[in-house]
């Protein structure tokens, strides 16, 4: 008995070793800068003491499954030590081994779409969300629209009547807690049925949803709402639907939110027994508040009448002829406007079939998104770039054979810059499944459009415009270039949506030509009125009848191209991630000068990522204390943005570039960064002038000599003068 102890302790021991030294090669791999010891032990926090993201907890997923053998549940994403996977990993590997195989998911054919005896048409006239549900219940009350996945193999199934029924359970037991016409009622539930119903609820009571997203780890839960509760008072939100472990502990929103007169979870909406009846919403009446994923320092809520929004779903709907025998497969969030109006709004809209898996299913196991695909021939559906890179890592050899994406016609890509070489990579890999080259799709939308705001038609596939280079740095002109040496890729985003209108402006306001680069303007029938009740964002963002997106690119033939962004928000995994609250919470530590801490992204040009950088100000040199610093400031950025920094980098006084006024100049301080001079001391100021008086003097002695080359190449025997130009090279 005891050799068998002594066994079963040995190879605890072993699978303890195999675990730690996979986690150390995988940080060693994603963050090869870190000059410490990288030491991982069972208490080791992944995010704050190894730097693992969700997106590299993923990747470890993979690798922890494929190392042993094993599946491990949805769960394991959200472990924050090695110990919790290795006890996850015991039990798996204990389980699977008991298992009875079960059938696979893939080569069952349960097409949604079979449902659909009478497509119909849609609700054309419809001037609300809500009417366009009482159009589909009218028609087809036990057609089938939702398929919720949760950690089982098969989903729930809500058809429109049942989706109703209780929904208007929850607009009654709104209304008899005295919730009036307009009111806001905040959101924040993970992807189940739950979700849908609140919506629905809320709408049906004439009440105004305000998406949250929720925490993504419980011990981050007590943190995560106190940032929410400036969203929560901007929003003057009435009451927060929300989980248990939420409501425990929603005394901490009442300091920032004294509004808030409700935290209430879905089951505690019972209706009461006389029913109340709602007013219904009008065309211009408020239905969605859409906060941009970003700073509880200065929240920006995008706010979208029903109008707005069923203008967006039509004109996107109408663009990818969308139509009730299509099947939208999903794992997008549902707070985040891609997945909560592109995938669910339109399809209630349409009467398409929605299959919805949550963001954690995929983030844990990402082929699970394209078996789903596959099951219910999938016609509809996308991700951002990180998606199908995740994919591309996740999908073994031999399963490639297995799936059939034959069905996939739209597969958009958007929410973040789009990696022309991962497109290309994931046709690559999976045309043997049967996906088309062709169903590739880079889109272009933002929360100030309700969501689509670029889309080209189905069946185009990728487009990459190659342009020259140096021409397009220096004159910011997109010439087309043949060279592939001298060319800079560009994915082409489509043209805008029937109804809108873009256009490029230079720093002046003025319009730009096709294939300049400037800043990107947009109108259309979904473009907001303003930010609620924040008249000073509102107004920053409107400019002659135009909205300002913050991007830069550039039109060629009327097709946009996206170049960079001049709002200096920054994407990570589809999230919104905005550096003022970052560098308001560093700024506060010991150690660092208040007001010189710079947040940015640094973009990889191959992935379409942002890495997380912070450039933050001290005067300490000892080098115990900067890394104790460093460790501070990387708990406090976890704390913030639940993201770990890419890269923390401490810097002497008066390193953190800034204006005349006092701003941080973030784009200006990641230009050095990348150039390796940050914490470079200025020039002497009578060496700077000096500086610049002789680079004008070679820039003229240059533009003279070109000018003599060209009058005597011009005065040459055989040579016709031509027009002489009318700007003098002096």
């Amino acid at each position: 008995m005891v050799k068998h102890d002594d066994s079963h302790d040995m190879a605890n021991d072993k699978v303890e070793r195999r675990l730690l030294a996979l986690l150390e090669a995988l940080v060693k791999e994603i963050r090869p800068d870190r000059d410490d010891d990288i030491r991982v032990t069972l208490t080791s926090r992944l995010d704050r003491d190894l730097g693992l993201d969700s997106l590299a907890r993923s990747e470890l997923l993979l690798r922890i499954e494929q190392e042993f053998g094993a599946r491990l549940p949805e769960s394991a994403l959200l472990a924050e030590t090695p110990a919790t996977l290795l006890e996850l990993l015991h039990s798996s590997t204990a389980e699977s081994s008991h298992r009875v195989a079960t059938e696979p998911l893939s080569p069952r054919r349960e097409a949604a779409s079979a449902e659909v005896a009478d497509p119909g048409g849609e609700p054309s006239d419809a001037e609300t969300l809500n009417a366009a549900m009482d159009w589909h219940l009218q028609r087809h009350p036990d057609r089938s629209h939702l398929y919720v996945y949760g950690d089982g193999d098969e989903p729930k199934v809500l058809s429109y009547g049942e989706l109703n029924r209780e929904a208007q359970a929850i607009a009654t037991a709104l209304a008899a807690r005295g919730i009036r016409h307009g009111d806001r009622i905040a959101l924040m539930l993970p992807t189940s049925p739950d979700y849908f119903v609140a919506f629905l609820g809320i709408l049906r009571a004439g009440a105004v949803p305000v998406p949250i997203y929720p925490p993504a780890r419980p011990s981050q839960l007590e943190e995560h709402l106190r940032r929410h509760g400036r969203i929560l008072s901007n929003a003057g939100a009435e009451l927060l639907i929300t989980v248990d472990e939420a409501r425990k502990v929603a005394h901490l929103l009442h300091a920032e939110a004294p509004q808030l007169r409700h935290v209430v979870t879905l089951a505690e909406l019972d209706a009461p027994s006389a029913s109340v009846a709602p007013r219904a919403p009008s065309a211009s009446s408020l239905a969605l508040l859409q906060y941009t994923s970003g700073s509880t320092g200065d929240p920006k809520g995008v706010q979208l009448t029903h109008a707005q929004l069923l203008a967006n779903i039509r004109a996107m709907g109408d663009r990818l002829e969308a139509a009730p025998d299509d099947v939208f497969v999903s794992w997008l969030p549902l707070y985040h406007d891609m997945g909560l109006i592109a995938a669910w709004l339109a399809s209630l809209y349409y009467g398409i079939p929605l299959v919805v898996m949550s963001p954690l299913a995929f983030l844990s196991h990402p082929l699970r998104w394209l078996e789903l695909i596959d099951r219910h021939r999938g016609t509809i559906s996308g991700a951002p770039n990180f998606g199908y890179e995740l994919c591309l890592r996740a999908i073994p050899a031999e399963q490639v054979q297995t799936l059939d994406l034959s069905s996939w016609r739209v597969a958009f890509n958007g929410a973040e810059p789009v990696s022309a070489t991962t497109m290309e990579q994931f046709a690559e890999r999976l045309a043997p499944c049967g996906l088309k080259r062709e169903a590739l799709m880079p889109v272009y939308g933002l929360a100030e459009a309700a969501v689509g705001l670029c889309v080209a038609k189905p069946g185009r596939g990728l487009v990459i415009d190659r342009i020259n280079r140096e021409r397009f740095a220096s004159s910011g002109e997109a010439r087309p270039e043949s060279d592939p040496a001298a060319a800079q890729p560009f994915v082409n985003c489509g043209p805008p949506l029937p109804g809108y209108a873009l256009r490029i402006v230079d720093a002046e306001g003025s319009e730009l030509a096709e294939r300049q680069e400037g800043d990107l303007e947009f109108r259309g029938p979904s473009a907001t009125e303003g930010y609620f009740d924040n008249p000073e964002e509102s107004e920053k963002l409107c400019h002659d009848g135009w909205l300002r997106t913050g991007d830069r690119g550039y039109l060629a033939e009327g097709d946009l191209h996206i170049s960079g962004r001049r709002k200096d928000m920054l994407v990570r995994g589809g999230r919104n991630i905005y550096p003022y609250d970052i560098e308001t919470a560093v700024g506060r530590l010991e150690g660092v000068r208040r007001g010189c801490v710079a947040v940015f992204g640094d973009p990889d040009p191959t992935t379409g990522t942002e890495s997380l950088v912070v450039v933050a100000e001290t005067r300490i040199d000892d080098p115990v204390k900067r890394q104790e610093l460093c460790r501070t400031i990387a708990d406090t950025v976890v704390d913030v943005v639940d993201l770990p920094a890419d890269d923390i980098r401490l810097v002497p006084p008066h390193s953190v570039l800034k204006t005349s006024s006092g701003k941080i100049r973030r784009a200006a301080t990641r230009d050095f960064y990348r150039q390796g001079r940050l914490g470079e001391k200025p020039l002497p100021v009578w060496r700077q002038v000096v500086k610049l008086t002789l680079r004008a003097w070679v820039r003229r002695a240059r533009q003279g000599l070109s000018a003599a080359g060209y009058w005597a190449y011009t005065s040459m025997p055989g040579r016709s003068s031509g027009s002489v130009s009318c700007c003098s090279p002096w």
